[in-house]
């Protein structure tokens, strides 16, 4: 009897009024887009694995005919890439070898989805394709079970010189600016570097509160300067089924925690700014999961660019792991090195 079953009575979530209008908004979008003779294409990103599994990362997107390579290569201006079509609630097919396994976009058209695949260690790649598109590579690093290291990097204000939090400066950098308008913090693509020589075939995971829209942008940010591969977590701009806005620091926190679970013999290096809420997201973190972090790296801004940030957001919340600070890279290496029971360096 339904009485027996307390799973048959647990209605579904209530929508945000602002998340309804939303999908009503995006319904009427895809509606009208598929009318027109729009095509499904998808974008891929970098994801990761271990053994046996892999999460993979992309986003469905409706496209005019003729234009499916320009969405996976053109350099497209930040603000086009927000105005994007995305195709909601479709099927995916995900495969590799003589695997295939099918998943739901959600309601961003982004797929975020672990899919039971065994590859070898180091960087792999699976196809994924929606009805109607041709398949698309996407990689994955597939971390061998024996790493026992890895790197957490925020992106804003620790690898490129954004200063964010100003809403002026944040639209502008977000919706005008491309990739070659961005300056990259000094030294931190050189310390990346020396920690992938150091650790090869340790995981560099870049998470942000950036929106999805903006990863090409910021993946052709990371190559052209020289940052070594890693996956990508950001998050998808607008309401949810609980709040206007999505949360920028619950993202960052429950990446963290999804990662010490997928991942629970990594040590991670977690290195972000003290504009945000970095100091106090990583020392939570390192409290309640001790074993899963070597030590925290903060770059310091600038007066400048912590004036634009709103201030320095010195957290009360510490670990007892060893924490560095420096305003560049450089300057990270140099306290790094100095503590060399870390074997970071």
């Amino acid at each position: 009897m339904d009485e027996l079953d307390p799973l048959a009575r647990i209605p579904e979530p209530i929508k945000h009024t602002a998340a309804r209008i939303e999908d009503w908004f995006h319904e009427q979008r895809e509606a009208r887009a598929l009318r027109s003779g729009r095509l499904p294409v998808i974008v891929s990103y970098p994801g990761y694995g271990g053994d046996g599994w892999v999460r993979v990362l992309a986003r469905v997107l409706l496209v005019e005919p003729g234009g499916e390579q320009r969405a996976q290569y053109e350099n497209v201006r930040g603000w086009r890439s927000f105005t994007s079509l995305t195709l909601n609630d479709v099927d995916v097919t995900i495969a590799a070898g003589d695997d295939r396994h099918v998943v739901t976009a959600d309601r961003g058209g982004v797929v975020d989805a672990i899919v039971p695949i065994r590859l070898e260690p180091g960087w792999r790649e699976v196809t994924v394709s929606v009805a109607g598109s041709l398949p698309v590579v996407a990689p994955v690093l597939v971390v061998d079970p024996a790493t026992r290291f890895g790197v957490v990097s925020d992106i804003d204000d620790t690898v490129m010189v954004t200063s964010l939090p100003r809403p002026l400066l944040a639209a502008w950098n977000a919706f005008v600016l491309d990739e070659h308008g961005r300056t990259p913090v000094p030294g931190m693509a050189v310390l990346y570097e020396r920690i992938k020589q150091q650790h090869p075939g340790s995981p560099f995971v870049y998470l942000s509160t950036g929106a999805w829209n903006a990863a090409p942008a910021l993946t052709r940010f990371l190559s052209r300067n020289l940052y070594p591969a890693g996956s990508m977590l950001l998050t998808d701009w607008g309401p949810t089924h609980d709040r206007f806005f999505r949360s920028g620091k619950e993202h960052k926190r429950s990446q963290l925690q999804r990662l010490a679970r997928e991942f629970p013999d990594i040590q991670w290096l977690l290195v972000g700014d003290d504009g945000q809420h970095d100091e106090e997201l990583y020392g939570e973190f390192a409290n309640a999961h001790p074993t899963s972090v070597r030590a925290v790296a903060i770059r310091e801004l600038s007066t400048q660019e912590a004036v634009l940030a709103g201030g320095r957001k010195h957290a009360e919340t510490r670990s007892m792991h060893p924490w560095v600070w420096s305003p560049n890279g450089g300057g990270l290496v140099k306290e790094l090195a100095s503590l060399p029971e870390l074997q970071v360096l």
